[in-house]
């Protein structure tokens, strides 16, 4: 296990508010190595001790399930080194000779990502270490290209973990065991079956201090390229071989490549984006998106994005997968829904039952199924009711997960080369179609239903 950590981009948010918690659920399950040490690199004039003090107020501020001892120890293992990460001398100069493997995180925009990856090539890093690159991989299928031919040339691909948070959340391993493992649902979960797909992923949340990142990117770019395309292939793939990395990511690249690629008029057809303008969630009054600080009304991003996709293959022909996104709405709405076909025919006498669903909950994680069932009352009435099981909570968050797959060398649940060039594919006619106004930015009001965009 390698016992060196090194983050690039260290003073952002990524590293006290995912990055030290899941490193220090690590130490606390007794999964890190003996002698660990934690490598902060950003442009900040600052020593370690000042990267420690800023690390402790945020911890206390935004992890207080962190405990006082895990936090202590986690601050004694961060030094601090000073470097641009455009510049490459600055890295060369700060790091030094590295003897030993070590987990490289770029927690970086994707802009800065080739001159660090050419910075770790001029070092010869040892056999063994790992770069872990954040999304979005690139911003474009051209940049994603480029950097997959830059790492390509300096690496091999077992050392680039491109890394996606939802693939270390339970609810994707509740779902490769809800398919491979019991008999009663594979032989259901095709178009044959099931009349559509629905991956929800609704937020009360509004910008919480990103608004520098979130207004160059988007919904679409933020949520659908990467993580809720990640979650349709897993709903979507064909039993795998194994869960070994080839099988398994073999699999997801599979549907990647079925996805059709929508034209424009069906860019027209199957998306919708908007805006949210001032309102109300709860008790707070939300501003305007283009009053938050920081936004450029001018680059008419969009904060909600909903968008239908289809997988020409043979078990999914026909089926929409409905994706939907959106901040500053109402309630928080995490969850995919599978909703059967009608029945054939029905014996009571009825001319419409609800749909059979298979809901999975995500954040806190829970199963349901949607069944039609007689009532105590009256004989043969039917009512619907859906069976609804509360998992277990994982024993790791997903990040921390995902980091000890990385410094175990366990690539499976990271996205592949090839992968991530397909995602770009997949959305790269809707980001054309939407940068020319063809599709219209609607406005809904902070607080409001996500539904009603949609309507």
């Amino acid at each position: 296990m390698k016992r060196h950590f090194i983050i690039f981009g260290a003073t952002g948010d990524l590293t006290f508010r995912y990055l030290i918690p899941a490193l220090s659920e690590l130490y606390d399950a007794d999964n890190l190595p003996d002698g660990f040490s934690i490598i902060g690199v950003a442009r900040k004039d600052w020593d370690t001790e000042s990267f420690r003090r800023h690390i402790d107020e945020k911890l206390e501020r935004l992890s207080p399930g962190i405990t006082s001892s895990s936090r202590k120890a986690m601050l004694d293992m961060l030094e601090y080194r000073q470097a641009d990460a455009s510049i490459r001398e600055d890295i060369l100069e700060a790091l030094g000779p590295v003897k030993e493997p070590a987990v490289f995180y770029l927690a970086l925009p994707p802009g800065l990502f080739g001159p660090v990856v050419e910075a770790l090539a001029a070092m010869n890093i040892p056999e063994g270490s790992a770069i872990v690159i954040e999304k979005p991989f690139g911003e474009d299928i051209s940049s994603a290209q480029t950097l997959n031919h830059l790492l390509h040339m300096n690496f091999p691909e077992h050392m680039v973990f491109r890394i996606d948070s939802f693939l270390g959340e339970q609810t994707v391993h509740n779902i490769l065991g809800l398919r491979f493992a019991n008999r009663i649902f594979e032989p259901l979960w095709n178009g044959l079956h099931i009349e559509k797909v629905e991956i929800i992923w609704d937020e009360t949340l509004t910008l919480e201090g990103r608004a520098s990142y979130y207004d160059k990117v988007g919904a679409l770019k933020d949520m659908i390229q990467n993580h809720l395309l990640q979650l349709l292939c897993i709903i979507a793939m064909e039993p795998p071989c194994t869960l070994s990395e080839r099988d398994f990511r073999d699999r997801k690249v599979d549907v990647m490549r079925a996805v059709r690629r929508l034209t424009e008029e069906e860019v027209r057809r199957w998306t919708v984006r908007g805006r949210y303008s001032k309102g109300r969630i709860r008790e707070h009054k939300v501003p305007a998106y283009i009053d938050e600080e920081g936004i450029d009304p001018e680059r008419r991003t969009e904060t909600f994005a909903g968008v239908t996709l289809w997988i020409d293959n043979w078990r999914w022909a026909g089926v929409p997968f409905i994706l939907r996104t959106g901040k500053a709405l109402a309630g928080d709405r995490m969850e995919i829904i599978l909703t059967f076909k009608p029945l054939p025919h029905l014996a009571f006498g009825k001319d419409t039952v609800r749909r059979n669903i298979i809901r999975l909950e995500l954040n806190p994680d829970r199963i349901a199924l949607g069944v039609n069932i007689t009532t105590p009352c009256e004989a043969l009435d039917l009512k619907y009711t859906e069976l609804t099981r509360k998992l277990t909570p994982q024993r790791l968050s997903a990040y921390a997960r995902l980091l000890l797959h990385i410094m175990d060398g366990r690539q499976n649940l990271f996205i592949r080369d090839d992968e991530a060039e397909e995602s770009w594919r997949i959305v790269e006619p809707i980001l054309e179609v939407w940068s020319q106004d063809k599709v219209p930015l609607a406005e809904y009001p902070a607080g409001s239903e996500g539904s009603k965009i949609t309507e």
